[in-house]
């Protein structure tokens, strides 16, 4: 058996927060709320389907390590024989250190971080979006399993480059807004959150996976964005400052509300079409998204003096 020690997820991010713990095993120094940040995974907001938390970004993993400064190399996992090769690659990689990102490795269709395998018993060890102490175990060929896509593993290579971080950090703010002010038919952006709040304002709102699944990714990942935003505030200062933090402290109620709508929207409130729980969460939803639509404001105001 191989293994490395790594960090466990600090967010709810079925994405970057993998990368980010695999990063910091290679020695960077990012903080989860940084790598949230400039990822763009803490201003996203989604609804309507349970694979949003999963496609509506802004990086695929070998794209976020790429733009990290890292080589990344994807290896498929859709039949035996490829699964094979990923497996392998994967093991390779622990032999060398270094951890990988495997799709559905431990939870259902996320990226999940691995970081040691057992030959005898055929498993991968590491973590995943879970909670809990201790790392997860699992057949190595689960990849293959998949129902959605069997993306399979993406394994980091040499570091090229440094990350240009004052470019990094405002091409996350214009992304934030971009999708944001994102003009479609989708549950995604400012539009999306009043589709939302829409949903549970008229009669026989039927809640499944996609409303539990997109409120506990937005509403932890938020956090990191009030983080994130004080914390570039303090590096650029002066007027781009002030808005930066008016935009943290919006994000911050934004979180709050969110909290607010857990005993109704998450995994353990009632299924289906509840009237009584659609009253008590439409305002909740309705005041999230006026806050993250006047964080949203603070960050344009902010980007007028950036750039």
């Amino acid at each position: 058996m191989k293994q490395i020690e790594i960090d466990s997820y600090k967010y709810y991010d079925p994405v970057i927060e993998g990368a980010r713990v695999v990063l910091n095993a290679l020695g960077e120094n990012y903080t989860p709320e940084y790598i949230s940040g400039i990822s763009g995974s803490a201003f996203k907001i989604a609804a309507g389907c349970p694979s949003c938390p999963t496609c509506v970004i802004d990086f695929w993993p070998p794209a976020f390590f790429n733009h990290m400064g890292y080589e990344a190399t994807e290896y498929p996992c859709s039949g035996d024989d490829k699964c094979e090769a990923m497996i392998n690659a994967v093991k390779s990689s622990i032999d060398g250190g270094k951890p990988a990102i495997v799709w559905h490795a431990f939870r259902e269709e996320e990226w999940d971080v691995v970081c040691g395998y057992d030959e005898d018993a055929k498993q991968f060890i590491g973590w995943g979006t879970y909670g809990g102490g201790e790392y997860r175990r699992e057949p190595w060929d689960r990849a293959k399993t998949s129902g959605v896509y069997g993306f399979g593993a993406v394994i980091v290579g040499e570091k090229t480059a440094n990350l240009n971080e004052r470019e990094a950090e405002i091409s996350s703010l214009k992304k934030a807004v971009e999708h944001a002010r994102k003009d479609s038919v989708d549950f995604e952006g400012i539009l999306g959150y009043k589709k939302w709040v829409d949903m549970y304002s008229n009669p026989g709102a039927d809640r499944g996976v996609a409303c539990s699944y997109c409120h506990d990714t937005y509403s932890s990942v938020r956090k990191a964005a009030v983080i994130y935003l004080n914390n570039i505030a303090a590096k650029y200062g002066g007027e781009a400052a002030d808005y930066l933090k008016n935009a943290a402290s919006c994000f911050d109620k934004e979180a709050g509300e969110l909290g607010k709508a857990a005993p109704y929207i998450t995994w353990s409130s009632p299924w289906g079409v509840d009237e009584a729980r659609s009253k008590n969460l439409a305002p909740i939803l309705q005041a999230a998204s006026e806050q993250y639509e006047k964080g949203i404001g603070f960050i344009e105001k902010a980007l007028g003096v950036l750039t």
